[in-house]
């Protein structure tokens, strides 16, 4: 059963509280590692639309009428330039390529740690690695041109 956590200081002693679902006016509570059943007043019980609407939570991508998830991009001329840019905030691990190299649509380029995960970096397009903007080691934000491929 999945917990929502809290932290609490009452008179100056740490609690530790773990809330679960609530199940027929019922609902599991765990306090410093001691589990609990707490039955809820029939006042105080969230009737199940209110519990149902709680729960929906909105796609992660916008959505046509058909459930076709929407996704804008924008055509760039054939031979132009394209950066490859940070899609998240992270620190450059390393580069799989360098400045020259072929490189096809779906190439891993380089690895950024976010989160203290390894994140594998592909490319949009293919074509020659024209530009590297940054260096192993560096902190980009999302959004940031890693490098630039032409």
């Amino acid at each position: 059963m999945k917990f929502k956590e809290y932290k609490y200081k009452i008179n100056g002693m740490k609690f530790t509280v773990g809330v679960g679902d609530i199940v027929n006016n019922e609902v599991k509570v765990e306090v410093n590692g001691t589990s609990y059943t707490v039955e809820l007043d029939e006042s105080q019980a969230p009737k199940a639309a209110a519990i149902a609407a709680a729960v929906k939570r909105p796609s992660a991508a916008p959505r046509t009428e058909t459930g076709e998830k929407v996704v804008n991009k924008p055509a760039a001329p054939a031979g132009s330039a394209s950066a490859v840019k940070s899609p998240l905030p992270g620190t450059i691990m390393s580069f799989k390529v360098s400045v020259g190299d072929t490189v096809k649509a779906g190439d891993t380029v380089c690895v950024l740690e976010a989160m203290k995960m390894e994140n594998d970096i592909h490319t949009q397009k293919g074509g020659v690695v024209k530009k590297i903007c940054a260096n192993v080691g560096d902190a980009v934000l999302e959004g940031a041109d890693i490098m630039i491929i032409e």
